[in-house]
């Protein structure tokens, strides 16, 4: 019969291996050895999220790339679409007033004309020999857009016969939402680019601000008048404009992609040395490209634009990489 009393061999082994059990799922994160990434290795810290220290593999792995904060014209802008359209005041409907006959053209459509120039030649219905015509000019400057008789075509008085437009200046009608309005003023700078070429910055300013507002989706029509001096920009062209709220001529900024933005924090990754530091910021103003920080950073710190979602990474487990031996 064995002895029930005196424990054995294995029931020590087995008590030893409960203990290591516990004692594994009760360890510090500092008690986990090591992993390996990208080349390098990862010490897992005790959760202070101190600094990330990348080796020379880890910075290449991650393709790290750094952008010092600068000083930089920024502004606040507000962005619009819109639509080209002509000034009211720039087009002009050529008619006549008599009764007659299109008897010759001296214009085609799309054709530039100066003011004064001859148009079309109309023999009237009155009774002559021959019966008497009349030479209609251009009342003013600009393109021909529309031609709308052909010779020997009968005209009655009032008949549009061409529209002529000066599009040397153009405007975009933007929509402005109710909550925006009070932040647009009359002069106020403005730049817009149009989907046939969105490299091609034009730049104007706010010259009209409707004052009736639609009660269908709550906009203001606002208008933005541009210099148009190639003739580039075309009636009913779509259009996107910024309106500049506020300039400054020497913001301090940083790209936008170093900026990471986490539990209603925005922070970058600075670098001091071969050490990363998670560092909180404010931003102001914002364009397609840089950011303007008012608190947080100095001219000539460097922040990390590519490779900071990995830095991040890191530095949420308290990572630090060291070069391998």
């Amino acid at each position: 019969m064995r002895n029930l009393s005196k424990p054995s061999i294995n029931g020590h082994l087995l008590k030893r291996l409960y203990g290591l059990f516990f004692l594994a799922l009760f360890a510090t994160p500092s008690a986990v050895s090591s992993a390996f990434a990208h080349g390098g290795q990862i010490e897992i810290g005790g959760g202070s999220r101190g600094p990330v220290q990348l080796s020379a593999a880890q910075q290449k792995a991650i393709a790290l790339q750094l952008a010092a904060a600068s000083f930089r014209p920024l502004a606040t802008e507000l962005n619009l679409n819109g639509e080209v359209q002509l000034l009211p005041d720039r087009q002009a409907d050529v008619s006549l007033r008599i009764s007659g006959q299109v008897k010759a053209l001296y214009a085609s459509l799309g054709e530039m004309v100066r003011v004064g120039q001859r148009l079309v030649l109309v023999q009237s219905r009155l009774v002559g020999d021959p019966p008497p015509s009349v030479t209609i000019n251009a009342p003013m400057s600009g393109v021909i857009d529309a031609r709308n008789v052909v010779v020997g075509q009968a005209v009655e008085p009032n008949t549009v016969l061409f529209h002529i437009s000066d599009r040397s200046q153009l405007i975009v009608v933007a929509r402005v939402y109710e909550e925006d309005i009070g932040k647009i003023k009359l002069g106020q700078k403005a730049r817009a680019w149009v989907l046939s070429d969105t490299k091609q910055v034009f730049t104007g300013k706010v010259t009209l601000i409707d004052p009736n507002l639609d009660p269908l989706n709550r906009t203001v029509k606002v208008w933005i008048q541009l210099a148009n001096p190639q003739g580039s920009l075309k009636p009913n062209m779509f259009a996107r404009a910024s309106v500049i709220l506020r300039a400054n001529g020497a913001a301090l900024t940083i790209p936008n992609g170093a900026i990471i933005e986490a539990n209603s924090e925005k922070f970058v990754f600075v670098r001091e040395g071969d050490k990363y530091n998670r560092v909180e910021v404010s931003v102001g103003a914002k364009d397609d490209e840089y950011s303007e920080i008012t608190d947080g950073l100095v001219p000539g710190d460097e922040v990390v634009t590519q490779g900071n979602r990995q830095i991040y990474t890191m530095w949420l487990t308290g990572g630090q990489v060291k070069a391998e031996e």
